[in-house]
């Protein structure tokens, strides 16, 4: 008999984007490390691989506990919990991009490190793109590093300040650093939070009681009881210790380039971002999409579950019938041990499941949120044909995505990508299904808010991924030779 293998969902879910991670931090309440648990669960989409928790209690000094795999098979013992004593914590959840893959604990956050005036904590969400020039630079000045992660170079950047205290030295490592960074940070008495001067990854503030909390979703907010205060501002710096909250800007901040794959994907449907719910945004894409790309058809079906919110948009906007042709496995998590070749093959059968009197006969319309490599949507296309399907029409909510994201996303090299070597007829007979609409850029800015769509001469989001504009230019892989739109 074979070996048995591990079987990853990632690999099953090719068309779709990672998101690096999630931070959460917390400060003024008994057991902070508990509500960081709870937070980090309610941000465990945005990082499945690990998670850690850094704590501080006067007489305990800081713990410290990392460990693999989701935050409730870890972060719900007592045993666990109870070795993380204090008021003030912050937490991480990681999907891996920067630094090794294969996951090894030592490249799991949060990253402790002791300065002369006391220890200090960070968890990071995006991506530095000049870490390797700084990782050079920083190993011939001596510093030794732990770990792959682009992230440990912030800490290696704090021991070298010469500035008076934690937040002056984050602040003065900070300004080494380019690429897109929300950083959650702790001292002894201080909970710390940045974002960088475009304010790319989201990080937003909140209050419980006398306690306050940092997170990168709104989502994580609503699991403790926190009331949400607002976002934390592009090149803001807040800290917040036991007398309130202390804001400063000392990042130059330009115009704002969100990233507007939050909006489409990353994000959960239940956060708020901007002051727009991600469901609501989701679903008037679909909308966008069924004026731009309309068909004859039965039936409107999403991709569980992202293609959800849109799918109902569209069938709004259509006046075709919405149906759930496509059922998700809810109990399968993201590692499944396959004994044969033969099951191993089955990847998508074993997540997904096509509802197969509804499908029967019908012009299908299938709405996902993404087409990355295309792997994915093919397999879904004849699912839904060996059900006996007359036609399948996809229809997805974001643009062609023909460029890797270089700030905290987790994206093939951009030969890999679909978009970048075929055109949309190409894709569709690639896919080989009866039509392939995507949605504009116009129409996503639309559907965010913007009613006059993009700003071609200065876009109000990162959209980097559709239009191989980088707000930021990635030092480190120009290095290696990466070609930018305009040298092309």
């Amino acid at each position: 008999m074979p070996p048995a293998h591990p079987f990853d969902f990632d690999a099953v879910d090719g068309d779709k984007l990672h998101e690096e991670c999630g931070v959460f931090g917390m400060i003024g309440v008994t057991d902070a490390a508990n509500f960081v648990a709870l937070g980090l669960h309610a941000l465990q989409h945005r990082g499945q691989e690990a998670g850690g928790i850094v704590s501080y209690h006067p007489e305990h000094g800081f713990n410290s506990a990392r460990r693999f795999g989701y935050v409730r098979d870890n972060f719900t013992k007592q045993s666990l919990m109870e070795t993380l004593p204090g008021a003030l914590a912050i937490g991480h959840v990681r999907y891996s991009t920067a630094g090794s893959k294969g996951a090894q604990i030592r490249d799991v956050q949060p990253f402790f490190g002791e300065f002369s005036m006391g220890g200090a904590a960070i968890a990071h969400n995006g991506n530095i793109t000049n870490a390797e020039a700084l990782r050079r630079e920083l190993i011939e000045r001596g510093s030794i590093f732990q770990s792959s992660s682009d992230s440990e170079c912030i800490i290696h950047l704090m021991a070298r300040s010469l500035q008076r205290d934690i937040p002056a030295r984050m602040e003065d490592a900070l300004r080494r650093v380019e690429g897109a960074f929300s950083v959650v940070a702790m001292t002894r008495t201080k909970l710390i939070g940045v974002r960088d001067a475009l304010g790319v990854r989201p990080l937003v503030l909140g209050k419980v009681g006398d306690g306050w909390c940092l997170s990168s979703e709104t989502c994580a907010l609503d699991i403790i009881g926190a009331e949400y205060v607002r976002e934390i501002e592009p090149g803001e710096m807040v800290v917040i210790t036991e007398k309130g909250v202390e804001s400063t800007h000392p990042f130059r901040s330009r115009n704002s380039r969100f990233c507007i794959f939050e909006h489409v994907y990353f994000s959960r449907p239940d956060s708020i971002i901007g002051g727009r719910s991600v469901y609501e945004t989701r679903r008037q894409i679909g909308v966008e999409l069924a004026r731009e790309a309309p068909i004859e058809a039965d039936l409107v079906c999403p991709v569980p579950d992202s293609g959800t919110p849109a799918a109902i948009g569209y069938a709004h906007e259509s006046g075709i019938p919405y149906g759930m042709g496509i059922i998700r496995n809810q109990y399968m998590g993201r590692t499944f041990i396959e004994p044969t070749e033969q099951i191993r093959n089955m990847g998508v059968r074993l997540k997904l499941n096509v509802n197969r009197a509804l499908i029967r006969g019908k012009r299908v319309v299938l709405v996902d949120d993404s087409v990355v490599r295309g792997t994915t949507s093919r397999k879904i296309k004849e699912m839904i044909l060996d059900a006996g399907a007359a036609e399948v029409h996809f229809r997805i909510a974001s643009p062609p995505t023909a460029w890797p994201c270089f700030y905290g996303v987790d994206t093939p090299q951009r030969e890999k990508l679909l978009a970048a070597t075929m055109s949309e007829d190409e894709m569709r007979d690639h896919l080989g299904v009866d039509s392939l609409k995507f949605i504009s850029l116009d129409g996503l800015y639309r559907a965010a808010g913007e009613a006059e769509g993009r700003n071609n001469s200065c876009p109000q989001y990162c959209d980097a991924c559709f239009s191989g504009e980088y707000p930021v230019e990635p030092a480190d892989m120009i290095e290696k030779g990466f070609k930018l739109k305009a040298a092309q």
